[in-house]
C-alpha cells in the first residue's frame, strides 16, 4: 500500500532525509519514531506529495507519487502535525466542505460526514463553531477530515500531540481499529504510543532508519526490556553533541 525506495530529501547542504526504505502493509500500522528533527515530518509530506524529493520513489496502492499525484493522493487520508482549520465554519459545515473538495456529492457526502464524525466522536459539537472548541475537539475535527473518503492508506503526523491522556487513549484505538483495515504510517515520538497502537515501528536518527521491528522486537533488542533504553541507545541526543 505504501513503498518508499531511497527517498532523500535535502535543504541547500543539509540532508533531512537520507536515503529511507520502508512499506507499509494493508491491515499495518507502522509507527515512525525519532527524536525532534529526525525527518519524520519532512518524509510525511513527501509521502503524501506535499514536498517534492531530490530522489527516490514512493507509490501509495502501486500508484508512483512523483509521477501521478493526483491519483496517488485520491487513496490517501493526511492529517499534518498542525492541521488547517477555518474558524467560523461549525464542525459539519467544514466536513462538508472537505467532502465536496474530494469530489463527493448528495447522499455520498451525507454518509461520508455523519460516520466521521460517529468515527472520530464528534456528535456533541458537530454544530458548534470550530473557534469555541477545545484543542482534543479541534484535533479529532482534523481527524475527520482525513477519513472522509474512506481512503485505503492514512498519514498521521503526531495525531496525539497536545491532547489530554483520555483523549490519546481513544485516538490510539481508534488508529488500532482503522488499522484492521488499512495501511497506517503515523509519526510520533512518544513511545508509549509503539506498544498501544502499531503492529511495527521504525526508529529513524538524522534522517536514515535505526531500527525497524515490531514492538516486541524492538523492546527484546534494548537488552533490558525498555523501549526507551533502545530508543537512547540508536538515536542522537542534544545533551551528547553540545557536551562534544
Amino acid at each position: 500500500m505504501i513503498e518508499v525506495e531511497n527517498l532523500t530529501k535535502q535543504f541547500g547542504s543539509k540532508t533531512a532525509v537520507d536515503h529511507l526504505s520502508f512499506s507499509v502493509r494493508k491491515g499495518e500500522v507502522l509507527g515512525f519514531l525519532g527524536p525532534n528533527g529526525a525527518g519524520k515530518s519532512t518524509t510525511m509530506r513527501m509521502v503524501t506529495g506535499f514536498l517534492p524529493p531530490t530522489s527516490g520513489v514512493i507509490r501509495i496502492c502501486g500508484v508512483p507519487v512523483i509521477d501521478r499525484p493526483k491519483e496517488a493522493k485520491k487513496h490517501v487520508g493526511y492529517l499534518p502535525e498542525s492541521a488547517p482549520l477555518y474558524n467560523d465554519m461549525t464542525v459539519i459545515g467544514f466536513l462538508k466542505f472537505v467532502a465536496e473538495i474530494r469530489g463527493l456529492r448528495g447522499s455520498a457526502k451525507s454518509r461520508a460526514v455523519e460516520s466521521a464524525i460517529d468515527t472520530c466522536f464528534l456528535q456533541s459539537v458537530a454544530r458548534q463553531s470550530i473557534d469555541t472548541l477545545s484543542k482534543g475537539y479541534r484535533h479529532r475535527t482534523c481527524l475527520a477530515q482525513a477519513l472522509l473518503h474512506d481512503p485505503e492508506v492514512l498519514i498521521l503526523d503526531e495525531p496525539t500531540d497536545g491532547l489530554d491522556p483520555n483523549q490519546k487513549h481513544e485516538v490510539r484505538q481508534l488508529i488500532r481499529r482503522l488499522g484492521e483495515t488499512k495501511a497506517i504510517l503515523f509519526s510520533t515520538h512518544i513511545l508509549e504510543e509503539v506498544e498501544a497502537a502499531c503492529t511495527r515501528a521504525v526508529i529513524v536518527d538524522q534522517g536514515r532508519i535505526v531500527e525497524d521491528g515490531t514492538p516486541q522486537e524492538l523492546i527484546a533488542k534494548s537488552g533490558t526490556g525498555s523501549l526507551t533504553d533502545l530508543f537512547r541507545q540508536v538515536t542522537t541526543r542534544d545533551t551528547v553533541e553540545t557536551a562534544a
